[in-house]
């Protein structure tokens, strides 16, 4: 176990790439699936060898799909704490599953472009993550692979409903289509709330970088429907690009607004963002990540071209705390965190 996540960590996820559309403001297109098997009850009712059993069984269809026949697995309850917050940082399980006690594991391509959750909320969450604006790559890559695991799992679907989930507001579809986006200039012009409450009224959620009950960290939000039943998944997905679309206008009408009104700030805050990141000594995460925010921006507007965008997505990576200690290989105090992300970022800027 421990092995296979060095591995990983000394990996760049394919989603850092920076690559897709409008990659400038989208770090990454996400698609997620909820499943579950029938003649077994949903995860918090079943008991303990109903579990196991779905693990073999999920197990089984894996193994034969073409997609995902090569994926490594991981199995929580016997990974430690600071390895399920690794897989938390990598986007590839959720806060939830890692904190869980119940036999749950995840299955993961080597590219970290697809994971597959047994025993979450669902017995089954698969996702699939593109970079930058890609949500239709990201929809038809979740589509095959469960086309593929539907001929050896015999999903829970009714006709009046369609899938069967755990939670009422997946029922339907299963789909959830998400962006991660980086806002910096509707956040500092004091827009980011009145954007938030207008997504909400108009069916979309907005959460933190790792989903559902985390808080914001470097203006980075994760947009994505809210319902999945009475709609087909091309018109969840349409939906989405259309909102992300007119969600980029608005922040290039407020980042060309701070040009032309506060030019001399903002270039003074790139550069000072840019002078904490090659010179601090101690660096915590959230100064790290709202220095690098400040330098996205700064690369956006043209006011700073030091760093790629690429950089930046893998600096978002590394920097975050279950990151920094595994690259240690122990447990450590904050300040020893906050000491050793400085060093990382200094010679990762340098």
């Amino acid at each position: 176990m421990d092995t296979s996540i060095n591995d990983f960590i000394d990996l760049s996820p394919r989603w850092c790439d920076g690559d897709g559309d409008a990659s400038e403001l989208i770090i990454s297109s996400r698609a997620r699936l909820a499943r579950n098997l029938t003649a077994i009850p949903f995860v918090h009712r079943t008991i303990k060898n109903d579990l196991f059993r779905i693990i073999k069984k999920v197990e089984t269809a894996v193994r034969t799909s073409s997609e995902m026949e090569q994926a490594v697995y991981f199995s929580l309850p016997d990974a430690s704490e600071l390895d399920r917050k690794v897989l938390v940082e990598r986007r590839l399980i959720s806060p939830s599953l890692a904190e869980s006690d119940r036999p749950a594991g995840v299955f993961i391509n080597r590219s970290e472009t697809t994971s597959l959750m047994v025993n979450e909320e669902d017995h089954l969450r698969l996702q699939t993550i593109c970079s930058g604006l890609q949500l239709n790559a990201a929809w038809h890559e979740a589509d095959k692979i469960d086309t593929e695991l539907s001929k050896m799992l015999d999903f829970a679907y009714s006709d009046e409903f369609g899938y069967l989930t755990a939670c009422p507001t997946n029922v339907g579809t299963g789909i959830r289509m998400s962006v991660l986006i980086h806002l910096p200039g509707l956040t500092w012009s004091d827009q980011i709330e009145p954007v938030i409450r207008a997504m909400r009224e108009i069916g979309f959620t907005v959460r933190g970088l790792y989903g559902e009950g985390t808080g914001t960290l470097g203006n980075l939000y994760q947009i994505s429907n809210q319902w999945t039943l009475g709609y087909v998944e091309q018109d969840i997905v349409n939906r989405l690009d259309e909102v992300v679309q007119k969600l980029m206008d608005y922040e290039h009408k407020a980042c060309d607004a701070l040009l032309e009104e506060a030019k001399n700030h903002i270039e003074d805050r790139i550069w000072r963002a840019y002078g904490t990141l090659a010179h601090a000594r101690l660096l915590s995460e959230q100064d790290a990540l709202d220095a690098l925010s400040m330098l996205r921006m700064g690369t956006y507007m043209k006011l700073f071209t030091e760093i790629k965008m690429k950089s930046f997505n893998n600096l978002l990576v590394i920097t975050q705390s279950a990151h920094v200690q595994k690259r240690i290989g122990r447990c450590l105090s904050i300040e020893d965190q906050d000491k050793h992300r400085a060093e990382l970022v200094r010679q990762y800027v340098k």
